[in-house]
């Protein structure tokens, strides 16, 4: 895979190039369906491959000492040419604008994100020393510019006011299965589905959706609070 270039202004003036140290390996081919934001407890495993020259045991010398690490990473598939001072957060219901600087969107100016994940294991492969964590809301093939312990001292703030997230409450669905013929573990299929997956926007009892998970495609529609599972199909 090419390297991903980012590049910052820094005091505009002068320009970094910032190339990708890794990439996220995972079983999420497309978009859709990709966790919104990181989730405790989850299940859903995700692999951090590192790339030449940084696939050296030195560098991570250490790191098996952190429960959490922060991935920051790139919105590599952000299509979109022009950046909009605001947003309409999906948790919202998609309908209300919100300032992008007060959101984690993926549409901004530079397409930058930030995510904690927890750190399971470092395991040595052919392709040099690779993390495995969970939490990643992130598509296969995301590239990862940096790396960083999660220090809870410094980063855990209890206190912390977070806007209009403390103002919505976050339902979950109830997931039933109609065809469980699955490949994939059903918890892992579960977690993704109970999060609605569907654009905030988008209400119709009757639209089947389609997600693609570790070669498994999903076809379900929402009547209420309740997710149904149509079928389940190998890709």
């Amino acid at each position: 895979m090419p390297p991903a270039v980012l590049r910052i202004f820094v005091f505009m003036s002068c320009e970094m190039n910032i190339t990708p140290v890794a990439y996220v390996r995972n079983g999420f081919a497309d978009k859709f369906g990709i966790p919104r934001q990181p989730v405790s407890g989850s299940r859903i495993e995700s692999r951090v491959v590192f790339t030449e020259p940084y696939r050296v045991p030195e560098a991570l010398r250490g790191i098996e000492g952190y429960s959490h690490l922060w991935l920051l990473w790139g919105f590599h598939n952000n299509r979109r040419a022009a950046w909009s001072p605001t947003v309409r957060p999906p948790r919202l219901g998609g309908n209300k604008r919100v300032g992008v600087f007060a959101t984690r969107s993926p549409i901004r100016p530079n397409p930058i994100g930030l995510t904690a994940v927890r750190l399971l294991r470092v395991e040595k492969t052919d392709e040099g020393i690779v993390l495995v964590v969970t939490g990643a809301d992130m598509q296969d093939g995301t590239p990862v510019f940096d790396i960083k312990p999660y220090v809870a001292y410094a980063d855990a703030i209890p206190d912390a006011r977070c806007g209009f997230v403390d103002e919505v409450e976050f339902p979950t669905l109830e997931v039933v299965w109609q065809h469980e013929n699955l490949r994939v573990p059903r918890a892992e299929w579960e977690e993704i589905l109970c999060q609605d997956p569907r654009p905030a926007y988008q209400d119709d009892p009757e639209r089947v959706y389609h997600i693609t998970y570790q070669g498994e495609e999903v076809s379900f529609r929402v009547e209420g609070r309740q997710l149904v599972v149509l079928s389940v199909s190998i890709l």
